[in-house]
């Protein structure tokens, strides 16, 4: 979604016309629960012009990123193969919260200090271990580390852990 109305807000080099009553009834227009169900809520910058004609593009072809992503659906399903689960995405939080892939706690600490000053839900706090699942599984890496999730981290809330 936009920053605000106008669109504006936040932006270098364009002026928000917005009166800050407007800009904060415009962010509250998605509630908190239905936030909560977002997996990643970042703020991403606008691309300006001269980037987008500039013929610039990234060194990753699409078969490679195809590739890497299948290698990493292929590491979570092997993880996940004496279960009902192919996917990090649709297991259940208390499963990795609780079971026998929890994560250690010097590993979960940024997170569960997030929990408990209330910056993340429980169920933020289960997304945020599906992410770091994942980016673990796309970095070819057997289990999340600090950066992994401090990355799932920022990801889903734009918190530095």
């Amino acid at each position: 979604m936009n920053p605000c109305p106008c669109g504006n807000y936040g932006v270098r080099a364009a002026e928000c016309t917005c009166p800050p009553m407007a800009i904060r009834r415009y962010a509250g227009r998605l509630s908190g629960p239905l936030r909560d169900r977002v997996d990643i809520d970042l703020r991403v910058s606008r691309v300006a012009a001269s980037l987008a004609t500039s013929g610039e593009r990234s060194t990753t072809t699409t078969d490679e990123a195809r590739e890497r992503v299948a290698r990493a659906r292929a590491a979570a399903a092997e993880r996940w193969r004496s279960s009902p689960w192919r996917i990090n995405g649709a297991v259940p939080g208390e499963r990795l919260r609780q079971g026998a892939l929890r994560l250690p706690p010097a590993v979960r600490a940024p997170l569960d200090r997030a929990l408990e000053r209330g910056a993340v839900t429980l169920r933020a706090y289960d997304r945020v271990l599906r992410i770091a699942w994942t980016l673990s599984d796309l970095a070819g890496l057997t289990s999340p580390g600090a950066d992994q999730l401090g990355h799932a981290l920022f990801l889903k809330k734009g918190l530095l852990a």
